[in-house]
């Protein structure tokens, strides 16, 4: 018999409250609903706000008859409950433990299911994990949306807003494309009812599902959990389910909810500094990407001439916060002669010593003299056939298709295909930790970056064992976990920047202990795919990056988010040197509006058209201040545009200020809600304003 959960006047409530939250960002004891919220639902007398299957019988069935407990609650500095509940099956066999955060900043509530065996035997079949399984009621007229994204698939639609808006039966399922936790399909959903809305945001670096339907005309049913998992539990074994959050709003605008999404992710789902604030995104610069053919990315890249760009850079007033060496500086990288490439010699971690006879270690000190930081790339867990990591350790290794790995001879016609490195054998974890921050330490690597550009999905469901599905990608996921925190232990303050071929693992759990600095693989430089990626992603992310090529306005403000990467070929007589200054100077003004509120002041739907405006609000309530950026692209018509500006008082003056011209004007707050003028008479153009309240 399924559950109902009704969240109606307890919806309405946590909304209502996070109305005030989101004004003063302050709670008073009486407000913390949220903890009233878990404990009533997880008292042990109702059925709890997840399911699954036990050898074939649903848990509303048999789980009220089990022993319950719970631990005492822990309240933070940051005022975050935390408390675990737990159901052991009579006598001592499966057990079910909860774990749950209630945030009274934001009256959000978030949990993770654990299922371990406490008998000497192997555990029944546990299946159909739904770590959250709740339904949102609500009565009155109104529409019922869901407010979702794309994931990212190397294309101009990565991150575009969907919106789905449902009638009587309606269902979505939603799962990711092959293992990576945002390709194709985005981790983050917003869910709206006629008197409130609900934010989802799962934490799940591998292949989650999502199913939203309205089963009955006054109701949404919400779950989400693993795609699979099928499998008994030996004695002592323990596994986790996916994170997820989730955060009640109210208001008409769905930026209302998602902007309180970016802001609990920043208070509680970001990478931190070694002091303990988060962690500021990067300014980021290549060394002249992309070396002449046959030599790719930085295959051909030595010592000497990184230290030379970095003092060419400083020459020139150009020093970024930190510079980038993307792939290609390890061994047989530049072997091009032979075959080889940066996408071909993964496995081979060990710097060239043609190309970088003392290490990478050189040019990090080039890098720390100026005054910067140095990140490098790595790809740990995609392994070539033929490369050392492959032949020293096959046994660390997973196979497509399963069975042993067996080390093939170097060079050999199965050079292009790949391994994936086990992270869930705990002694090839333990070997990849103490490698990988050995490279870090001995080459004074400041930050790491993580590529990971294989669908690792087959990987795992090839290597479960009989009647234990889902188990290898469980523990995968969970050792990808504990890898990254080491490396976060042992270097405090480092950035982990998370790429997937591109943006394409940006789950929440990933999105706690990383950023993206470069959020997708679509065309490299082009500007108006870019547009449309920070118009998309900033809906519910508050930090991204990406690279930019041209230093022209129109092109380097496509690409602007909390983080960039400039991209420039600053050898080249092509480059304006001038122009480049003028815009890192400008981003270096600019970057500070990425991390507040965002707002689309151009709508929802298709953004790739050539012939449209594209503009967006960055708004800081922490002091009233704030930015507008808009585009007129290459086909569109319209010299004007009227755009209604948000979360402004009406009745305070605004003085604006054009990043260009650095004309200013004033408009009551009003005045700007109602509408705004924004003119370019020239197409493919943008404009950028700041405004603040007048003193």
């Amino acid at each position: 018999m399924k559950k109902t959960l009704i969240l109606a006047s307890c919806l309405l409530l946590l909304a209502s409250q996070m109305m005030t939250a989101r004004q003063t960002m302050k709670m008073t004891p009486k407000e913390q609903a949220c903890s009233s919220w878990i404990e009533k639902h997880f008292s042990g007398s109702t059925a709890p706000p997840f399911s699954f299957s036990y050898d074939g019988r649903h848990s509303d069935t048999f789980l009220k008859k089990w022993k319950f407990s719970k631990t005492k609650a822990i309240t933070d500095k940051d005022g975050k409950i935390t408390r675990s509940f737990i159901w052991t099956e009579k006598p001592q066999g499966l057990q079910v433990e909860c774990k749950v955060s209630g945030f009274t900043d934001f009256n959000a509530m978030e949990w993770v299911l654990y299922f371990r065996n406490l008998s000497g035997e192997d555990s029944g079949r546990i299946s159909d994990v739904k770590a959250v399984d709740i339904d949102l009621a609500s009565s009155g007229d109104g529409k019922w949306d869901l407010f979702y994204a794309k994931g990212s698939d190397a294309s101009k639609e990565d991150f575009m807003a969907m919106t789905k808006e449902y009638s009587l039966g309606d269902t979505l399922t939603m799962t990711p494309w092959l293992g990576r936790s945002s390709s194709r399909s985005f981790p983050y959903f917003n869910v709206k009812t006629p008197t409130g809305g609900m934010v989802f945001a799962i934490g799940w670096s591998g292949s989650w599902k999502a199913e939203i339907t309205r089963p009955e005309e006054n109701r949404f049913r919400v779950s989400t959990g693993l795609k699979t998992l099928d499998a008994f539990l030996r004695p002592g074994e323990e596994i986790r389910t996916p994170l997820t959050a989730m955060i009640p709003w109210q208001g008409e605008d769905r930026m209302d909810g998602q902007n309180i999404l970016r802001r609990f992710i920043l208070r509680h789902h970001f990478p931190r500094s070694a002091d303990g604030s988060p962690i500021e995104p990067p300014i980021c610069s290549s060394f002249n990407y992309g070396d002449p053919f046959p030599c790719n990315e930085y295959t051909c890249m030595t010592a000497e001439y990184g230290v030379a760009l970095i003092h060419r850079y400083e020459q020139f007033h150009l020093l970024p916060e930190v510079f980038w060496l993307d792939a290609g500086w390890y061994d047989k990288a530049s072997d091009y002669k032979n075959g080889y490439n940066w996408a071909n010699a993964v496995g081979n971690w060990v710097p060239d010593k043609s190309r970088f006879p003392n290490g990478l270690g050189d040019i990090a000190d080039a890098a720390h003299d100026a005054g910067c930081r140095f990140m490098v790339w790595f790809e740990p867990e995609r392994v070539v056939k033929d490369s050392y990591w492959a032949n020293e350790h096959p046994e660390f290794l997973l196979q497509a298709g399963g069975g042993k790995v067996v080390p093939v001879k170097p060079g050999g016609p199965d050079r292009q295909d790949s391994f994936l490195f086990n992270l869930g054998n705990e002694d090839a974890n333990k070997w990849l930790r103490e490698k990988i921050a050995g490279i870090l330490r001995e080459n004074r690597i400041d930050y790491y970056r993580q590529d990971f550009n294989i669908d690792p999905e087959w990987f795992w469901l090839s290597n479960d064992e009989p009647g234990r599905s889902g188990i290898c990608e469980i523990r995968y996921i969970e050792g990808l976990y504990k890898f990254w925190d080491y490396l976060l232990e042992q270097f405090p303050g480092i950035l982990i920047d998370n790429c997937a071929s591109g943006g394409r693992r940006l789950d929440l759990e990933a999105t706690s202990r990383s950023i993206a600095l470069w959020r997708t693989d679509y065309n490299y430089g082009e500007p108006i795919g870019y547009q449309c990626h920070t118009y998309g992603l900033s809906q519910w992310l508050p930090a991204s990056g990406t690279g930019l090529g041209r230093p022209d306005p129109f092109t380097t403000r496509s690409s602007y988010n909390a983080a960039v990467t400039f991209n420039w070929k600053i050898t080249s007589a092509d480059f304006n040197i001038l122009e480049m200054q003028k815009r890192l100077a400008e981003f270096h003004s600019f970057k500070k509006y990425f991390l507040e509120d965002f707002y689309p002041l151009t709508g929802y739907g298709d953004t790739t058209r050539d012939d449209i405006w594209l503009a967006y609000q960055l708004d800081r309530p922490s002091d009233s201040t704030g930015m507008v950026v808009a585009f007129r692209r290459q086909d569109n018509k319209q010299e004007e545009i009227v755009v209604k500006m948000k979360n402004l008082d009406p009745e305070k003056t605004y003085v604006l200020e054009d990043q260009d011209t650095f004309d200013k004007m004033e408009k009551t707050g009003l005045e700007l809600c109602e509408g705004l003028v924004l003119s370019l008479p020239q197409p493919r153009s943008s404009l950028c304003f700041t405004y603040k309240v007048r003193e």
